[in-house]
């Protein structure tokens, strides 16, 4: 099995490759400079450079090294949190925005495939959020009344359809979105800084931004072996923020997230495991995570890192999943397996951050990072053109709130999430 802790797994070994970068060497200049090579700062990035107005992407390691190239790939509408509950957080005005903003998000990111031809394994046929017993069920039917009084295309499916669907008969019935589905999101973050650069962005990997100062009336962005000045910084780091903005590192518990796939499965028994190819959650706390590929294997993830006594331990864990939901999977191998970080907030919501004086930037993604990272890039990119007031993004601007207790929160995640797996491994 690929154990790639440090990278992207099945990701890494299936998408194209990566277009031709280099680090940052010398001093240079542009309109805007971004901090991050991500899903938000790629997407800032291609529609700042589609405008004319010239940016240049600062990413520490490789393209969508971090959050954007280890996650499941469901591109997902909305948030974690009940739309009704977003009002209420966000005052009417901005909770509304933001709703509305991000139950279309989908939409932008199957757009931009389209658009610039990202090869990214792109599935359209929505998302299945799974109901673990009448608890879940009764969750999921809330959740489904409130979209669709909203008027989103969701509904509820009893246990036979789930088990249609999915394969698997082990839930009582799932939330079908289908505004939402499925990418390769490694592909996808390659695709969008090829077309990014293909538009006239520049950008330059293994050059961590490491030191920010004044440099007349612009910044001046520094790398170990080169610099650019620019009138506008964004910061585009999320949960893999470092030592540039501490402030942003601060704000988010980190929440690790692992994910395994299998070998490619046969065609027959692709007839019946996720046949119309929709990604699936549970509504466990701790969740599984579950969809197909391009190739026809099965990933299967779940809270937790693949390092120290949990790589064994997850792997356990998995290999039991795999054998309680799909019964027919249980001579099935694992290929690959990988994790990475989820930035938490404390109100699982991202936030709008103004860090200085023409710095600013979207953070805390807590798990929906494709869709709202590629329409919160889209909106940065407007506000710098001069099309989108602050007072008229989808999120208040607040200044970033350290969360209490931080690294003993993170600790008790992560061993926590190794105990609940034990736990599963004994019914």
């Amino acid at each position: 099995m690929h154990h790639n802790t440090d990278g992207q797994g099945l990701w890494a070994a299936t998408a194209p490759a990566a277009p031709e970068t280099s680090p940052l060497s010398g001093a240079t200049s542009a309109d805007v400079v971004i901090v991050g090579g991500g899903f938000t700062g790629l997407s800032a990035a291609l529609h700042l450079a589609e405008a004319g107005i010239k940016p240049v992407v600062l990413e520490a390691a490789g393209i969508g090294h971090g959050g954007s190239g280890r996650n499941v790939g469901l591109v997902n509408a909305g948030m974690w949190v009940l739309p009704d509950d977003l009002p209420g957080t966000l005052g009417e005005l901005h909770g509304e925005r933001l709703l509305a903003v991000l139950a279309d998000a989908p939409r932008l990111v199957f757009d931009l495939i389209e658009k610039h031809r990202i090869r990214c394994e792109p599935e359209r046929a929505g998302t299945l959020h799974c109901a673990v017993g009448q608890k879940g069920l009764n969750q999921l039917r809330e959740r489904t009344r409130q979209w669709q009084a909203r008027g989103a295309p969701v509904r509820l499916l009893d246990a036979a359809q789930t088990a249609a669907k999915t394969g698997s008969e082990a839930y009582a019935g799932a939330l079908l979105d289908e505004r939402a589905g499925t990418i390769q999101p490694l592909a996808y973050a390659r695709g969008l800084a090829q077309a990014a650069i293909s538009a006239g962005a520049t950008i330059f990997t293994q050059s961590p931004a490491v030191a920010i100062e004044r440099d007349g009336a612009r910044w001046r962005v520094k790398t170990p072996d080169g610099s650019v000045a620019a009138d506008w910084v964004v910061a585009a780091t999320n949960a893999y923020t470092s030592g540039l903005w501490p402030e942003l590192r601060s704000e988010v518990v980190h929440l690790p997230f692992f994910n395994f796939a299998t070998e490619p499965l046969d065609a027959k028994t692709l007839e019946h495991i996720l046949p119309e190819r929709q990604g699936a959650w549970d509504t466990n706390k701790v969740l599984t995570a579950f969809r197909r590929d391009g190739q026809g294997r099965l990933l299967l993830g779940s809270v937790g890192a693949l390092r120290g006594s949990g790589r064994a331990v997850h792997a356990s864990w998995a290999r039991h999943t795999l054998r309680k939901l799909f019964p027919a999977l249980r001579d099935i191998g694992f290929t690959h397996a990988w994790h990475g970080m989820i930035g938490m907030t404390d109100d699982h919501l991202p936030k709008f951050h103004r860090l200085d004086e023409r710095i600013i930037g979207f953070s805390g993604y807590n798990g929906r990072g494709i869709a709202p990272g590629t329409v919160f890039g889209q909106l940065l990119a407007r506000h710098l053109m001069g099309e989108l007031p602050e007072e008229e993004m989808p999120l208040p601007l607040t200044p970033p709130r350290a969360q209490s207790f931080p690294a003993m929160r993170e600790a008790g995640i992560e061993w926590g999430a190794q105990a609940l797996h034990l736990t599963r491994l004994s019914y």
